[in-house]
């Protein structure tokens, strides 16, 4: 359905992450994968969704000379908040610890955005899920460490995988957020696209 609105656009995907990869295409769409490294700083003065939203620009940053007319370039970065500060990715087995041990009891943020640039306009959005945790034992703690090495994941922790099946007691907003990106904003915006362009 959405692969015949935006059949006169080309979709190019600038993410390595399969959950991405797999959303697009539960989403129906034909897309192309681009990949470029990029240096994921930002300045301290940034909080919460503008984070995101910077790394997300960020991202298309390398992008954007090459950018033909039809293209429909799509950037996006996932941050844990809690307690006033942004939990990336662990470096090592005591960080994952250390970022799960203190979501364990508590709710946090989960923060997506996306961004969508085309040689002529860039437009990001945010989506926020708020998340609950249960009081995480450090045995299941460092179970799940172990066996699913979270390493490449905001706040150690994957909310489809075990510690999100056992962990996690309440959810308030978009579920796919959580694992990496708002579906249901990116259908609307290249929707939305597909009818100005």
């Amino acid at each position: 359905m959405l692969n015949e609105t935006l059949k006169n656009h080309h979709i190019i995907l600038a993410s390595g992450s399969p959950r991405r990869q797999d959303f697009f295409k539960n989403l129906g769409l034909d897309f192309e994968i681009r990949l470029k490294p990029v240096k994921e700083d930002y300045p301290s003065r940034l909080t919460h969704f503008e984070i995101s939203n910077y790394l997300a620009q960020l991202k298309a940053l390398p992008y954007k000379e090459e950018l033909n007319a039809q293209d429909i370039l799509i950037t996006s970065d996932t941050i844990v908040w809690h307690n006033n500060e942004a939990l990336g990715k662990p470096q090592d087995d005591t960080e994952a610890y250390n970022m799960l041990k203190s979501l364990s009891n508590k709710t946090h943020q989960v923060i997506t955005s996306v961004c969508f640039t085309t040689p002529d306009f860039e437009k990001t959005l945010h989506s926020i899920t708020h998340v609950t945790f249960k009081a995480l034992t450090d045995d299941e703690i460092w179970y799940y460490i172990q066996t699913c090495k979270p390493f490449d994941k905001a706040g150690a922790y994957g909310i489809q995988e075990w510690i999100g099946q056992i962990g996690v007691t309440e959810i308030k907003g978009s579920y796919f957020n959580v694992m990496g990106l708002p579906t249901h904003l990116v259908y609307k915006t290249l929707n939305s696209i597909a009818e100005t362009f």
